[in-house]
């Protein structure tokens, strides 16, 4: 791969904070999407192909699906994840076999649910760390978070069928910090387990505690004072004791705490402690951590790092599993794809604490569960492909856009997505018409069929690489040119461009392919066997990678249509 166009860079001041377009003020153009396709392609899939039943991959659930939270009904698994400042928000999956997971909606999927995103920051505001629960004694799911940027913090939303409708928040008081987590006991009890804020007032660097406070069902709120569970994971030498993330469980009469500790990077890992009594001393296992990675020789092979964040089920077997978060490097050493969701089997030890990994144990890339078949067909780990003919009666629940919903600049007519020019920036902290979907390998190529015919030289449609406000590639239809553009909340850069391949207001295809290392960007008229023009090549993907841009989001990749004017 080489470039093959001259590079030239033009500066453009951005509008920021500007209204959001609709229609009726003002005649803005609007592009045509009539196909996305999306083919994941990583070399070790590739190189590993599954053995026979029982073989899966982690992750079981591939691309930036952080934090994970895991419950048991029956023989059904409910799952979600953070989703920061991207709505929808928390998306809801569902398994038989904590194997194969299907996304089956996302929970906060109406305006009112979420009504605090704009003006948060994309990849470290809005929703961290969702858990899901269910109450055996009113039949009631609940779906417990923090809107980090809201001033009113924690909340939670029910429902008796998961897989339908969840109600408007309620929002909690009596508790600060983040990481609310619910705890139903066998009499009916119920609590709530937080990461307590400690500003100001450390016993250590990175000092954190966990706190506890009773929460009553019927009148949806907390009751009387909170007290403290744990203070430390490893220990204070250490200065690692960034507890977060708690979760509690009762088993065989005990209580367990297992909480994140660490950091979110490399050093970051999962702790475990046990108490005979909700209100009686929590003791840490003297062999913690119970999940890490940061022990091991940084160059290995088929590395997974920053593993932590975990939560246990049961099995109707009775058999303990564990979902947590990882990354996977690519083989740049750099990804853009995020944390993602991991499966493993619970380990016990001789004192009866259970655990994951001890301190040179790898985290596999694949795993193995008796009876279960992996189907890559449910487009949630392996190499699989995945597309949008657009034809549906709403947005498929992959996509998902910035902050709040884009009705005012996209709907579906039965052929196509229709999508307004918005002067909405995805470099500010409003509402863009943008729609993505997470990217989940590091090699891959994803395309989309366009029409559009700009109604003016500010209007530009078409493929939109985004990792946060000042981290974008845009594959830019732009009248009768094609362009790449960087994008930061100061300026536009055209890294290159190409002509357009056939008239303005045609179908096109774009095109862009990813080998881990670079990506290529593609354009072509929109007819059999057309051949693909490059529009630039060999262009630097770590420009888009965790490692460089830091937050809490992988990548996502979609369609956008916007005004500079």
């Amino acid at each position: 791969m080489r470039l093959t166009q001259s590079i030239y860079s033009l500066a453009i001041m951005a509008a920021i904070g500007a209204a959001s377009l609709t229609a009726g003020k003002k005649a803005v153009g609007q592009a045509e999407f009539s196909s996305f396709v999306y083919i994941g392609n990583d070399d070790y899939y590739n190189a590993n192909p599954l053995k026979g039943d029982g073989d899966f991959y982690n992750p079981v659930i591939a691309g930036w699906y952080s934090d994970p939270s895991v419950v048991r009904t029956g023989e059904d698994y409910y799952l979600v994840t953070s989703t920061f400042g991207y709505f929808p928000g928390v998306p809801l999956y569902h398994s038989r076999d904590l194997v194969n997971w299907r996304l089956v909606r996302n929970i906060l999927d109406r305006p009112e649910q979420l009504p605090g995103l704009v003006g948060q920051s994309l990849d470290r505001g809005g929703i961290y760390a969702p858990q899901i629960s269910y109450n055996p004694h009113n039949s009631t799911y609940y779906m417990i978070t923090t809107d980090v940027g809201s001033k009113e913090g924690h909340f939670y939303v029910t429902a008796t069928d998961p897989e339908g409708s969840w109600s408007n928040p309620v929002w909690l008081k009596g508790i600060d910090g983040i990481d609310p987590s619910l705890f139903f006991d066998d009499d009916g009890s119920a609590y709530i387990v937080y990461k307590e804020d400690t500003t100001g007032r450390p016993k250590w660097s990175n000092y954190r505690c966990i706190r506890f406070i009773a929460f009553d069902p019927e009148s949806g709120q907390t009751v009387g004072d909170s007290w403290p569970l744990a203070e430390a994971g490893v220990g204070p030498e250490e200065h690692l004791d960034r507890d977060e993330g708690p979760h509690i469980y009762k088993i065989d009469g005990r209580y367990f705490l297992i909480c994140a500790e660490g950091g979110t990077s490399n050093h970051h890992s999962a702790v475990i402690y046990r108490a005979d009594s909700l209100r009686g001393e929590f003791t840490r296992w003297s062999r913690n951590p119970a999940l890490t990675q940061r022990y091991l020789k940084e160059k290995r092979t088929n590395p997974i790092t920053c593993t932590g964040h975990a939560d246990l089920v049961m099995t109707p077997e009775g058999e303990w599993w564990g979902v947590f978060l990882g990354c996977r490097p690519g083989p740049g050493g750099f990804q853009a794809l995020g944390r993602e969701t991991y499966l493993m089997p619970v380990k016990w030890s001789r004192d009866g604490f259970p655990y994951f990994t001890q301190s040179q144990d790898t985290v596999p890339l694949t795993q193995h569960r008796e009876g279960v078949k992996h189907d890559p067909s449910w487009g949630s780990s392996g190499n699989f492909t995945w597309s949008d003919d657009f034809k549906g009666e709403s947005l498929r629940p992959e996509w998902i856009g910035l902050r709040g919903t884009t009705a005012d600049y996209c709907h579906l007519d039965g052929e196509c997505l229709r999508m307004q020019c918005c002067r909405e920036l995805s470099t500010g902290k409003g509402v863009p018409a943008y729609v993505g979907r997470r990217i989940q390998h590091h090699k891959f190529e994803a395309s989309t069929r366009v029409r559009f015919k700009p109604r003016n030289g500010g209007e530009s449609a078409g493929l939109l690489m985004l990792k946060n406000e000042s981290r974008q590639y845009y594959l830019a239809v732009c009248g009768d040119r094609v362009e790449l553009r960087t994008l930061s909340p100061k300026e536009v850069r055209v890294i290159a461009s190409a002509e357009m391949p056939c008239k303005a207001g045609r179908d096109v295809e774009l095109r862009v392919v990813s080998d881990g290392i670079c990506y290529d960007f593609y354009v072509r008229e929109a007819a059999r066997d057309a051949e693909w023009t490059p529009v630039a090549e060999d262009v630097d993907a770590s420009y888009l990678a965790c490692e460089r841009t830091g937050g809490f989001t992988g990548a996502t990749i979609g369609l956008y249509a916007e005004s500079r004017n």
